[in-house]
């Protein structure tokens, strides 16, 4: 969730707002006993997502209503400085939020997928997954803002448009989900994962809604291609992990590993693209 543009600049939030509830993960897949630390990596996400809200919180920064150089200060995305040398924003920009209700969305949106794509990708890869999907959708969003720079709101002041939020690593866990749940090999009776997949669907297909609607209003400022941009890396990272699901941890955790460096170097390729534009 995303505020309207502060004077000092322009704040996109990567969220839509309010978010229909991601399916939660089967309690039946999972063996009893291990439920409490089953997903590592979701608590470890969430919990550093937290962490620096909380922290941006106890250094002044406002709950309801940060300004645009507190968040820049904080990590989020902003052209002029990531062209300038700063590409870890891309990063840094999914673990920034725009308030409360921003993270809280996003937190519940990451716990309920993190906790259902867990247990099909690791700890290991669900934690590649949110980080690759998460830099695409700002990359994406970074290469609308340098091919159309008039879209930049006017008023954005001396920084530009500054965009915080998980969400594109949100949607770029749903873009994987939906691929990998397609996997008829899986432990899991057909009919359930039909239901699991048709349920993520769902999900990602309303937030797109949602956030091209909430751009047509006043209230809040979404940014859609970074939306897009982590959805399709999500479906494009599931298609080569799906023939080595059931082939065994070694081959499945190699796959993995081959994939998601094949994809490093495509986003580093983009990222030199994008800075060639300008």
């Amino acid at each position: 969730m995303s505020s309207s543009p502060q004077p000092e600049g322009q704040i996109i939030s990567s969220d839509a707002y309010p978010a229909p509830a991601p399916p939660a993960a089967p309690q039946t897949s999972r063996p009893r006993g291990r439920n409490r630390f089953s997903a590592p990596a979701t608590y470890i996400l969430v919990g550093i997502n937290c962490a620096v809200f909380l922290w941006m919180i106890l250094h002044g920064v406002s709950i309801k209503e940060p300004t645009v150089p507190q968040l820049v200060t904080y990590g989020a995305t902003n052209p002029e400085l990531i062209l300038g040398g700063q590409w870890w924003r891309l990063l840094t920009a999914t673990f920034v939020h725009v308030g409360l209700i921003h993270i809280a969305t996003n937190m519940w949106c990451l716990w309920n997928l993190g906790l259902l794509g867990e247990p099909l990708l690791g700890p290991f890869g669900l934690t590649a997954v949110y980080f690759l999907t998460g830099i695409s959708g700002n990359l994406l969003a970074l290469a609308k803002n340098v091919i159309f720079p008039n879209h930049v709101a006017s008023g954005a002041g001396i920084f530009g448009p500054v965009g915080a939020g998980a969400s594109g690593a949100v949607f770029g866990i749903a873009g994987i989900l939906i691929v990998l749940l397609s996997n008829h090999k899986l432990p899991i009776p057909w009919s359930e994962l039909k239901r699991l997949r048709r349920s993520v669907v769902q999900f990602a297909g309303l937030n797109l809604v949602i956030g091209l609607a909430a751009n047509f209003t006043s209230l809040v400022n979404i940014d859609n291609y970074a939306h897009v941009g982590g959805f399709l890396c999500g479906l494009a990272l599931g298609v080569p992990l799906i023939p080595r699901m059931t082939s065994g941890r070694v081959r499945y955790l190699r796959r993995q590993k081959i994939t998601f460096s094949a994809f490093t170097f495509l986003l580093i390729l983009f990222a030199y693209w994008i800075a060639k534009l300008k």
